[in-house]
């Protein structure tokens, strides 16, 4: 069965990545298009005003005459796009890399200006080659084209190929971290269940059964971000499985403003305060404590917090964390481990916050941006 459920999850996961490669593809041609429309049409511009003042024409005659010499050149740097995606840019520079392009660069100032000769000559307007004198310029001018559409293309797909990569470290990074944070619930719920075995065998088994549904929600969800409604609906799971161990002794409330059951939140945060909770606050005592699960819009933003009654610390406790720092992440492990997956998910934009008084419990609070579920 769990061989199935991976497979199924592996499959989903290389079928959105290649619609994700694609789409990434799509979008890093469409900007070198939209980049490079914008510089020729700066180069048509100036193009046109020194033809304009050189042969004292009107403003629509070396017009068009600059958009045919500028079609010509655009028509070209098609060539020159493929030239550059067959010879990628090299770290280092190499010699061949540079010979190449200079060639491209001085074949593509002579093809241009023999192409945007013969259109002249089309059009009875005997240009550059009737002109001896305008003919290297006007090479030199091609050769300075050329850098301007190679270098677009390689700027633009360097630029692309970054965020790729760091898009993907960031992936890499929040896979990990789940790698980690679910082995550390798994490990705190089975012992429960171990607890559980030499005292009363009956709970012991509803606690297992409980927790195979945790290991399967576990195995399953591959996804970072999950609506409201699917974390609480797995904390209150998880609280079963707590409820077998503890009995009497713990109280649970949750209080989730409806309108937000759709909003995204990281998977298994909620699970992570509420499980801090019960080990810092339920589990010290040995009288009842209640925990608080809640859930808030404050403007723009979407606040999760855990509240215990436990004994809080021993002393004044008011911690926040917005950047992965771990000396300034409160808490164990389990939290250190949160704060850097929010960190990934939402940089500066984020913040995990950790607040107690002696005999007053603690109050851990998510602050999230506010977003929902497509």
């Amino acid at each position: 069965m769990t061989d199935r459920i991976t497979g199924s999850a592996l499959a989903t996961s290389d079928a959105q990545s290649t619609a994700t490669a694609r789409r990434s593809h799509t979008a890093a041609r469409g900007l070198v298009w939209l980049h490079l429309l914008l510089a020729w049409t700066a180069v048509w511009v100036l193009y046109s005003t020194l033809i304009a003042a050189a042969h004292d024409e009107s403003v629509s005659t070396s017009a068009l005459s600059g958009a045919r010499a500028i079609a010509a050149a655009a028509a070209l740097g098609l060539l020159v796009q493929r030239l550059t995606e067959r010879l990628p840019w090299p770290r280092p520079l190499s010699a061949r890399f540079l010979l190449v392009h200079l060639a491209a660069a001085v074949g593509f100032g002579l093809t241009w200006v023999g192409l945007t000769s013969a259109l002249e000559a089309l059009v009875g307007r005997p240009w550059v080659l009737s002109r001896p004198t305008l003919f290297i310029p006007f090479v030199i001018l091609g050769i300075w084209l050329y850098l301007m559409v190679a270098g677009i293309t390689y700027a633009v797909r360097g630029t692309e190929r970054a965020a790729r990569a760091e898009a993907a470290a960031a992936l890499t990074q929040l896979a990990a971290l789940r790698a980690q944070l679910n082995p550390h619930f798994l490990f705190n719920a089975l012992h429960t269940v171990v607890q559980l075995i030499p005292v009363e065998p009956t709970r012991a088994a509803l606690a297992a059964e409980q927790v195979a549904g945790l290991l399967r929600t576990v195995i399953e969800e591959d996804r970072d971000l999950v609506p409201l409604d699917d974390e609480r609906r797995f904390v209150e799971r998880y609280l079963a499985v707590e409820h077998l161990r503890f009995g009497d002794r713990l109280e649970t409330a949750f209080e989730v403003e409806p309108a937000l059951s759709a909003a995204l939140v990281p998977s298994f945060a909620l699970q992570t305060l509420v499980e801090n909770a019960v080990r810092h606050g339920a589990a010290p005592r040995v009288d009842a404590t209640t925990i608080t699960v809640s859930a808030r819009a404050d403007g723009a933003r979407l606040l999760l917090t855990v509240t215990d009654s436990g004994a809080g610390s021993t002393i004044p406790l008011h911690r926040e964390a917005t950047t992965v720092k771990p000396a300034t992440v409160p808490g164990g492990s389990g939290l250190r481990r949160l704060a850097e997956r929010l960190e990934v998910l939402y940089g500066r934009r984020a913040t995990l916050s950790l607040v107690s008084e002696p005999g007053r419990g603690f109050v851990a609070t998510v602050a999230i941006p506010l977003q929902h579920a497509d």
